[in-house]
């Protein structure tokens, strides 16, 4: 399938709005169609999905803004993907909003969708290269310039996203994947399948196992289950190394079990620690485990940045990954990937993505990082009055005024020790604040760049600009409860991180959508009332 632009739709005879009535074509103009037809279908760039397709000479491929603006309109309104495509030939709002109503038949069908996130996934995993997300940023630049915001202040907020699983005992988790190991080999018609495992592929044996024996102990059963495994891993030899199955049944084997002295399988101690990176259901085998706020969670983490004026707001930018990841790190990421801007950026998130490294990356990309909590044990509010050279390895003043005879820095610890006369020192009025260590003819004082700024960030903290920050990052709480209300974040229809990752991108799509239509509505009825 060859790679064609949809640059222009040229109206027929036969358009479908041509039959419209008046009052009908007003309904339209009125209707959120029209501000998706002018602002958003035209700021799609196809260019960048040129390289999902064949440089020969074949049949052309579906128009690829007609795609993502069907997948977003489809997220809008929660529908399927049968619901999108069997709307779409009927409604002339769907038609007129993709610049479809001159097509004589529309170019979506039941496989559309899946064989287009099945390209744009399969090139993701070669190459890294994540295109659904580069369009929706790309379209949320875009977004923010029809709305006119003020992109200086920005806020940072994370939400937890469940995987589409099943919570798994141990004892489930291990039959499971014995079980699904059976039924590949018999599939495969392979001679070798061991003939007591023949069980595993009968319908009720998965609720006889773990259900229905009431009489049998947990403990027996996994035994037996640790030997069903054994056996079967034995019998595959080398020639299922390359199936999912034979590679997640050793997979759980590793994590979960140990050998005895003898050579058996037998349980790891949960006492003694599991990762949080071990298989939670062989469904989705990137989904992760973590608990948070006593709240347990097997899945996915998503992160989003929020342009806002205060009166509008745009989701600027994401990002999705396993929910072992931190606050921290995507606030790394993101200060990575971002380039340096040319006028100052407020940065405002909660305590999660505190950190003077993280203060200090931010800095040299012109962005001013505000958060609204700190990490660790309050510090000594003199501190603040220290300078410090702009490498932090050296102390250059007290908050006296006074200059160190001499600084030594401690790179395994990140503090200058600092030298003062003993007498300046003794007759200092912050004596007694700064605490320093008295020797014969000098007086020291340890003290690292980073407890300095921990004592700033606590002082600032009582200051009516801090109280005006910290309302301003409340307001990006509203995002993680309108996806996961408005457009079920938390029961996406697929698995695995890539999936999932594509599926948000689009919901964050949606929501900036919703955002510019409100807003061009609003500009439409104050120019009615002009």
């Amino acid at each position: 399938m060859s790679f064609a632009t949809n640059s222009s739709q040229q109206i027929s005879l036969f358009d479908s709005t041509s039959n419209l009535t008046q009052r009908e074509v007003k309904m339209l103009e009125k209707s959120w169609a029209k501000f998706f037809s002018e602002n958003i279908f035209p700021a799609i760039d196809e260019e960048p999905f040129r390289v999902l397709y064949s440089d020969q000479p074949s049949r052309r491929n579906t128009p690829i803004n007609v795609i993502i603006g069907a997948l977003i309109i489809k997220e809008m309104f929660q529908l399927t993907d049968e619901e999108m495509v069997e709307t779409l030939p009927f409604d002339v709002r769907y038609k007129y909003a993709l610049h479809t109503t001159s097509f004589e038949e529309q170019p979506l069908n039941d496989r559309t969708f899946g064989r287009f996130r099945a390209r744009c996934s399969a090139y993701e995993e070669q190459t890294g290269i994540d295109l659904i997300h580069q369009c929706i940023v790309k379209l949320s630049s875009q977004i923010s310039k029809m709305m006119s915001l003020n992109t200086g202040m920005r806020r940072m907020d994370s939400l937890m996203i469940a995987a589409n699983i099943k919570k798994m005992s141990r004892l489930e988790l291990l039959y499971t994947c014995v079980a699904n190991l059976a039924k590949c080999m018999e599939r495969s018609n392979d001679d070798c399948f061991p003939e007591p495992l023949k069980h595993y592929i009968e319908k009720d044996d998965h609720n006889r196992v773990l259900y229905h024996n009431r009489s049998e102990d947990n403990d027996s059963k996994l035994s037996r289950v640790l030997k069903d495994a054994a056996l079967i891993i034995s019998a595959c030899g080398s020639r299922y190394d390359d199936s999912s199955e034979y590679q997640l049944l050793i997979r759980v084997i590793k994590e979960q079990t140990d050998k005895d002295n003898d050579g058996n399988l037998i349980l790891k101690n949960k006492q003694s620690g599991m990762d949080s990176k071990i298989l939670q259901n062989p469904a989705d085998p990137d989904a992760t485990f973590r608990s948070k706020a006593g709240k347990e969670n097997r899945g996915y983490i998503a992160n989003v940045v929020e342009t806002s004026d205060g009166n509008n707001s745009v989701i600027s930018d994401y990002q999705f990954e396993q929910n072992i990841y931190s606050d921290s790190q995507f606030l790394k990421d993101y200060l990575a990937s971002c380039p340096k801007s040319d006028t100052p950026i407020t940065m405002v998130t909660d305590g999660g993505y505190c950190g003077y490294e993280n203060v200090k990356s931010a800095k040299e990309k012109n962005i001013t990082l505000i958060t609204t909590d700190l990490k660790g044990a309050d510090v000594a509010d003199i501190y603040a009055d220290f300078i410090f050279s702009e490498d932090g390895k050296e102390i250059l003043m007290c908050p006296a005024g006074n200059k160190p005879k001499s600084n030594v820095y401690n790179k395994n610890d990140g503090k200058c020790k600092a030298s003062f006369p003993i007498n300046t020192c003794k007759n200092c009025p912050h004596f007694s604040e700064c605490n320093p260590q008295m020797h014969v003819r000098v007086a020291t004082l340890k003290l690292a760049k980073k407890a300095a700024y921990h004592a700033e960030q606590q002082r600032f903290y009582k200051t009516e600009e801090f109280k005006k920050h910290a309302r301003f990052r409340n307001g990006v709480e509203t995002i993680p409860a309108s996806l996961r209300k408005r457009h079920n974040a938390d029961k996406m229809p697929v698995r695995g991180l890539i999936r999932n990752r594509h599926f948000f991108g689009f919901k964050v799509a949606a929501l900036n959508t919703i955002k510019l239509i409100k807003y061009m509505v609003s500009l439409d009825k104050c120019v009615q009332l002009a």
